[in-house]
């Protein structure tokens, strides 16, 4: 049994990477917050014989407590934001050479996927039309061409660290790597209706021989 969900993509790492980084931070000043808070509680307490001090905020010792770790918190959202725009364009904004090109079209409540046949070309006589099903081959290079037919939905990839919005009368571009073969879900991420949950996929992670034999196999049942 996996302990933590499996990185199928090329990508997958990166954004993981990203996650890490922003739970270790938070999670460093939240700790370090919550531990000076209750250390204050503590060495402040009522004593008896000793008056309450009284502070406005603006007295200079006390404002330290608050300006000097802003400037530090400040210094670690630098270093998010650099490390998220980083992973943001390779996986948003640099488009790579497609060895393949496959249609996703999302509808109340089913996932259509349009597979490229033997001439490896979309949008011609030989192509595989499947519900419910995408088929891929391993290390090999995707664009998809994301649309929907009726309302916002929501391509999910758990995996690939993958989830890109499906709208209405748009055909919205994207791209992966598969690295591990397997069979793997496909979710939709977005409320779309009273099917939502379950408008669920597979994507089939197959390596080259597997794959071709697929192609061949689903062309000959298509052909009249």
């Amino acid at each position: 049994m996996e302990r933590f969900l499996i990185q199928a993509s090329t990508y997958a790492g990166s954004i993981d990477g990203v996650i890490v980084l922003v739970a270790l931070l938070v999670g460093f000043w939240f700790l370090l917050a919550e531990g000076i808070f209750f250390w204050l509680i503590w060495k402040f307490r009522a004593k008896p014989g000793e008056k309450s001090q009284y502070l406005t905020g603006k007295e200079q010792h006390v404002k330290r407590w608050i300006t000097i770790p802003h400037a530090l918190v400040l210094v670690c959202d630098v270093f998010i934001i650099i490390a998220s725009v980083r992973v943001w364009y390779n996986v948003k904004q640099q488009l790579p050479e497609a060895d393949s090109t496959i249609r996703i079209i999302g509808q109340q409540w089913a996932w259509t996927f349009q597979h490229p046949g033997n001439d490896n070309e979309l949008d011609t006589d030989d192509d595989i039309y499947t519900v419910g099903d995408l088929h891929v081959e391993v290390e090999k290079t995707y664009h998809f061409r994301l649309e929907s037919r009726d309302v916002l939905h929501s391509f999910s990839v758990p995996v690939f660290r993958l989830k890109q919005d499906a709208i209405p009368g748009r055909s919205i571009t994207g791209w992966f790597q598969a690295t591990d073969t397997g069979e793997y879900d496909v979710q939709c991420a977005e409320i779309c209706g009273i099917g939502h949950g379950i408008m669920a996929a597979r994507i089939h992670i197959e390596d080259a021989q597997t794959h071709a034999q697929w192609i061949t196999q689903a062309s000959a049942a298509t052909t009249p």
